[in-house]
């Protein structure tokens, strides 16, 4: 009886390792509580080492060493593999490199509502000289404040915004800053009145009015809480879709990382025609959320993300604005036309 509980104890073990390792292969990325778990990478390796160590220590009884030697080496190999993903995306970077004549920055923050004041993103986005900045959770009043403190600040920026008014708080905004230098944009009518848009949270999708440049993306998707699974899942798919043309530039808070995106790429993308900057520059296993953890124990659930139209020079996550208010990090990423 306790050799077979032992064997039922080990495969049990194996397969969950196995399922968090790599959620794709058994198609449950997207599927609750894996895809809860499996938001966090960092700690899915951390968690892997402790049980490693306890499965050790265990070892030493002999009544149960061959489970604990099994549960030992299972967990290595879980750790080890996480740990080269985590490693393969990127564990930071210390600054962006030198702006081009070329290069474009796009920012996304999702600034909490009223917990970050307007000043205070004006402040960090001329620093970070962005031509691009993504506001989920922003009413278009508090944009227009940022727009005009920047323009105060010698960075003038246009204000453009979604609405969804059956969402309560600033939840129900998003809010997207473009430069003069890009062009005169205007937010497509679908994505004002809500007839295509993401599902719970808005987002807002701006077309060059001149019809040169790239089109831009303020994304703000659901979060996978419990009872908003389907509108999660619909959200990324819709997301996906908007990756559909040659130029794009896509950023917010997608509410999922790059694992959750598997099976949505088309032509080499991993979203939509869209791959993502921080992974591909070295910043994509940084956590983005939340401030309440340290930057490599956190999720990555920001993104830009872009079409190869642009190449990707520089990523930075922002831990240095933690005390704004915000539960979110800011992301900074660096653009260049691609060359054809």
């Amino acid at each position: 009886m306790r050799r077979a509980l032992g064997i039922l104890v080990a495969v049990l073990w194996i397969a969950a390792v196995a399922v968090l390792t790599a959620p794709d292969f058994f198609r449950v990325e997207r599927v609750a509580p894996i895809a809860q778990i499996i938001a966090f990478r960092s700690v899915i390796v951390l968690a892997l080492g402790i049980a490693a160590l306890l499965a050790l220590l265990a070892a030493l009884a002999r009544s149960i060493r061959p489970l604990a030697v099994t549960i030992l080496v299972v967990a290595l190999i879980g750790a080890v593999a996480n740990g080269a993903v985590v490693l393969d995306r990127g564990i930071g970077t210390e600054s962006l490199p030198a702006k081009t004549d070329h290069a474009i920055r796009v920012m996304t923050w999702n600034t909490a509502g009223p917990a970050t004041s307007a000043d205070e993103i004006a402040r960090l986005a001329v620093a970070m000289d962005a031509d691009i900045v993504a506001l989920p959770e922003t009413t278009i009043e508090t944009g227009e404040q940022v727009a005009i403190r920047m323009r105060e600040l010698g960075h003038p920026m246009w204000a453009h915004h979604a609405k969804d008014p059956s969402t309560p708080w600033d939840a129900g905004s998003t809010t997207l800053l473009i430069t003069p230098d890009l062009g005169d944009y205007a937010v497509i009518e679908s994505s004002q009145d809500g007839t295509s848009t993401t599902s719970t949270v808005p987002s807002a999708v701006a077309m060059p009015v001149s019809g040169v440049g790239p089109i831009v993306v303020a994304a703000h998707a659901v979060a996978p809480r419990n009872g908003y699974m389907d509108q999660w899942r619909a959200d990324l798919r819709w997301l996906g879709d908007q990756c559909a043309a040659d130029n794009v530039i896509m950023a917010g808070d997608f509410n999922a990382t790059i694992d959750h995106f598997s099976g949505l790429g088309v032509d080499g993308g991993q979203l939509g025609r869209c791959i993502d900057a921080a992974a591909d520059s070295g910043t994509g296993s940084v956590g983005t959320w939340s401030t309440s953890w340290p930057p490599l124990l956190g999720t990555p659930i920001d993104h830009v993300m872009t079409t190869d139209a642009w190449t990707v020079t520089g990523s930075l996550v922002l831990s240095s604005v933690d005390g704004s208010g915000s539960d979110h990090r800011p992301l900074v990423v660096q653009l260049e036309p691609a060359t054809r």
